[in-house]
């Protein structure tokens, strides 16, 4: 991939190689990211820095584009079918690619379970409904469990082996880890073939760790940056991004739903699609799209099988 970068003017093998070992292997990498944080990533210099983004620039003619070559673009997206058609529905054809899908909902009512399915069909070919690659999955909470991934292949004659060799996990234990994480995504993605990333869940360490509010600032700050670095993955990549995020309760609310996702303004406004989960009767679960660009505000009812995912025997 460093070849890749030397093809620009003025990045020689050494620039090429302090770029790939800071986390931009690509070219596409150096475009989406900002100059700051590529100097302060590689030690090169930022006026060296802005050089090579210029130059980057020129060579994917980045800048004004009419909707025309936006709609092209966008025809590249691949959606991801979560295993419920009516699901899949609401979301426009499955989980898609080019943007960032954030799962709220308390404890319990399946967004990890969607998370695991996902990390299964993301595998399958296009024509299957799949991604037709490899998943990297980031678990803050240790609730990813292999053996839900056995379970869920087997059950849908997959071969389990094979589906658990190509999704490369790793346990962020502090928000420092999750971010140095999300950091090497940029050179783990298309150096393995990933075409799913999942933060399961991508609030839970700095809600822990920034208490109070002389600490909410700094946390919606670094929030903030490392949701917009998954948006660049998911856009530089062509990948999909699916982060879950917890909820809260505000108890001075006397009216309406107290209950809140986390996270505040800064995870509405970076997230693509937000879909909300709650469990519904009979062991339903309901999920119901609450902000996205184009998506009208529907819901799905769905259920947790040792398939996975799948539709409830009869419209709710």
């Amino acid at each position: 991939m460093s070849s890749d970068l030397e093809s620009l003017p003025g990045v020689g093998k050494e620039l090429a190689k302090k770029l790939v070992n800071g986390g931009y292997p690509t070219i596409e990498s150096i475009i989406v990211s900002p100059p700051k944080e590529i100097s302060e990533n590689t030690g090169i210099g930022f006026d060296t820095v802005l050089k090579i983004q210029n130059a980057a620039h020129e060579a994917f003619n980045v800048g004004f584009k009419t909707a025309l070559e936006f709609y092209e673009r966008r025809r590249q997206m691949l959606r991801c079918t979560t295993g419920s058609k009516r699901l899949d529905e609401i979301l426009g054809g499955g989980v898609e690619t080019q943007a960032l899908t954030e799962l709220i909902g308390e404890y319990g009512t399946g967004k990890t379970q969607l998370c695991m399915m996902l990390a299964v069909t993301a595998q399958l070919p296009p024509e299957e409904g799949g991604l037709g690659g490899n998943v990297a999955f980031i678990d803050t909470e240790g609730t990813f469990m292999p053996e839900r991934i056995y379970q869920i292949a087997e059950a849908r004659s997959l071969d389990p082996n094979k589906i658990a060799n190509n999704i490369l996990v790793a346990r962020a234990y502090n928000s420092n880890h999750q971010g140095l994480l999300i950091n090497h995504l940029f050179t783990m993605v298309p150096e393995n073939n990933v075409k799913l990333v999942v933060v399961d869940s991508m609030i839970s360490h700095f809600r822990g760790e920034y208490i109070g509010r002389d600490n909410l600032a700094e946390r919606q700050q670094k929030l903030n940056m490392y949701l917009h670095k998954l948006i660049r993955l998911a856009e530089a990549y062509n990948i999909a991004v699916v982060i879950t995020n917890q909820v809260q309760t505000n108890p001075a609310q006397y009216f309406g739903n107290p209950i809140h996702p986390a996270g505040g303004n800064v995870m509405a406004h970076a997230c693509t699609h937000r879909v909300m989960i709650k469990k519904g009767s009979q062991g339903t679960r309901v999920a119901r799209v609450i902000d996205s660009p184009y998506l009208p505000d529907k819901q799905a009812y769905f259920i947790i099988t040792e398939k996975g995912i799948e539709d409830t025997p009869e419209k709710k």
